[in-house]
């Protein structure tokens, strides 16, 4: 790898008349995220130009906003995304679901640090001023980084937890919050799955299917999504695809992010179960689905 290469190689790609997308496309898609925050530092240094600045007045539309995204550092991407969600034309609240039900204490943690630098304002602020209710309280605890990463199962808890739940449901009417909230953004992940395995002994149903029935809309979309990264992340990503791409029409904005942010994480895991859980591949799924250059590049970052 050089980024002296690559950054010429850019340039190339943009210079004169009509731009070369796949010149674009090659050198992006094969680079790794650091290698691509050594390319822009080199192309300025070289080339004495923006190289951010360059793609965006060469490019367009969605397939601008994989090229931009990829050129992002792994947690700035993040913090653009839940800004978007909050601050753009109304709140995008799948996105602010998917990112924090799904990043990791530190990752959490690099994530807040640099949204109030970047904006002056903590995400916890913003996630308070822009949403409401249960789920704004379930997004503020999600938000805190502060789930036990242990790896231990207290037994004699997980009983107690099942019941906790179980009362807290399925057993009353009407439905205590509060306590699937503090159960499900706070204990480890072990922990958690010995719970699961309680509560269907004890309720005779999925915990997924409890909150399902016992919660609505935002609420029950983040709690389920807070229960299936527990379980099996690269399968709720799967289902995100999945979900963005079915149906009329596409909702880029979470294809996008999903392919962008995953792509160097856990992206063969997340092939492997979108194949399992829908007897297709993602490939053909995103070949079905987007056109042009902005198909080609969701389609090599997908691999495969």
């Amino acid at each position: 790898f050089s980024a002296e290469q690559e950054a010429h190689a850019l340039r190339k790609a943009m210079k004169g008349l009509g731009t070369d997308e796949d010149a674009i496309i090659e050198s992006l898609t094969k680079l790794n995220v650091s290698q691509r925050q050594q390319v822009l530092i080199t192309y300025k240094s070289t080339i004495g130009r923006d190289l951010i600045d360059d793609l965006k007045s060469e490019l367009s539309g969605n397939f601008e906003r994989v090229i931009i995204g990829l050129m992002t550092p792994t947690t700035m991407y993040d913090v653009h995304e839940l800004r978007r969600a909050l601050k753009g034309a109304g709140t995008d609240e799948g996105c602010l679901t998917e990112i924090l039900a799904s990043r990791t204490n530190e990752e959490i943690r690099h994530i807040n640090e640099n949204y109030k630098l970047q904006y002056g304002s903590t995400l916890e602020d913003d996630i308070v001023s822009d949403t409401s209710s249960m789920f704004r309280r379930v997004l503020v605890s999600l938000a805190t980084g502060n789930r036990d990463e242990g790896t231990f199962v207290d037994e004699a808890l997980a009983q107690q937890d099942a019941q906790c739940l179980y009362e807290a449901g399925e057993k009353r009417w009407g439905t205590d919050e509060v306590q699937f909230m503090s159960i499900l953004c706070t204990r480890n992940r072990c922990h958690l799955l010995r719970v699961f395995d309680v509560y269907r002994a004890i309720a005779n149903k999925d915990i997924t299917d409890s909150i399902k029935s016992e919660m609505s809309g935002d609420l029950e979309d983040a709690l389920l999504a807070v229960v299936k990264c527990l379980r099996n992340k690269p399968a709720y990503f799967a289902e995100r695809l999945y979900k963005s791409m079915k149906g009329l029409g596409t909702d880029d904005s979470t294809l996008i992010r999903v392919m962008v942010s995953r792509a160097e994480i856990d992206m063969l895991y997340i092939r492997r179960e979108f194949l399992a859980m829908y007897g297709k591949s993602l490939h053909s799924f995103i070949k079905g689905d987007c056109s042009g250059d902005y198909r080609k590049v969701l389609l090599r970052l997908c691999g495969g």
